[in-house]
């Protein structure tokens, strides 16, 4: 039974020690997740400065602090800063080598924030894959699409990628394209265009709606429109644009071709 209690007893400082960094690594990784929504919230609440730097800030403070914890969890163990920095040293070209895309995605998340191609709200398509920002941290760039999917991809990928923002400037053309029949008046069916647009408190006086002939069809004589908008009015303006002149030629007699088959009977 002594014998017993002396094994026991010998375990004692490691469970002490095992008890300690538990409760240091709990505690760092709240106090973590606590500071970097403080730091994220204190940098949003300014109007200048971009909520893409608030989260960007939060997230770095968020892994220097679990840094240090794990340092002093180290440290509770024996291990000490100047012992950790020695192996951390010798081993960093393997990590290098083994987490080559990691750090390229850490890499190219500051090039993201310092150069900003984008920001959290703004609709973009990068490298093929469309979608609302929702969050830009060290390593991925969160995107959310039209159906509410979300989309997670390296910031590594996202940096070498060729970035189209949709939200970047104010005002947008809309374009459209109807098809007259020959028959048709082109000038009547520009005009009716025209009208429309002028009468939509959406569309830019300037620069000032353009309508015209851009091609003669197999079947349909091809109007072209270009209408400039607030960003943020472009899909309902093209969905109403394109219901408003469908209603508008279908009342003033204008044609709107489409493929059909004619059946040829044979003689005889």
């Amino acid at each position: 039974m002594q014998d017993i209690i002396a094994q026991l007893s010998g375990y004692g400082p490691m469970l002490l020690s095992a008890g300690k960094a538990l409760a240091v690594l709990v505690f760092g990784w709240m106090a973590a997740g606590i500071i970097s929504g403080m730091v994220r919230r204190r940098v949003n609440a300014s109007p200048r400065i971009d909520k893409t730097i608030g989260n960007f800030a939060a997230s770095i403070v968020k892994w220097v602090i679990l840094a240090m914890v794990l340092v002093a969890v180290l440290g509770i163990f024996g291990i000490q800063a100047t012992s950790l920095v020695a192996v951390m040293g010798a081993a960093t070209l393997a990590i290098g080598l083994a987490l080559q895309g990691t750090l390229s995605d850490l890499a190219a998340g500051f090039m993201l924030v310092l150069f900003r191609p984008y920001k959290l709200g703004q609709y973009v398509e990068i490298g093929g894959t469309s979608g609302t920002v929702v969050d830009l941290n060290l390593f991925f760039t969160e995107l959310a699409t039209p159906d509410n999917v979300q989309i997670i991809l390296p910031n590594g990928q996202a940096w070498g990628a060729v970035i189209r923002n949709f939200s970047h400037h104010p005002k947008r053309r809309c374009d459209f394209g109807f098809g007259i029949d020959y028959g048709d008046d082109a000038d009547h069916a520009m005009q009716i265009i025209l009208d429309l647009a002028n009468a939509d408190p959406r569309v830019h006086a300037d620069p000032e709606p353009w309508v015209r002939v851009v091609n003669l069809g197999d079947s349909s004589v091809d109007l072209g429109v270009r209408l400039w908008c607030d960003a943020a009015d472009y899909w309902g303006l093209k969905f109403d644009m394109t219901k408003s002149v469908k209603e508008a030629f279908d009342k003033n007699g204008v044609s709107i071709p489409y493929p059909h088959q004619v059946e040829v009977q044979k003689a005889g």
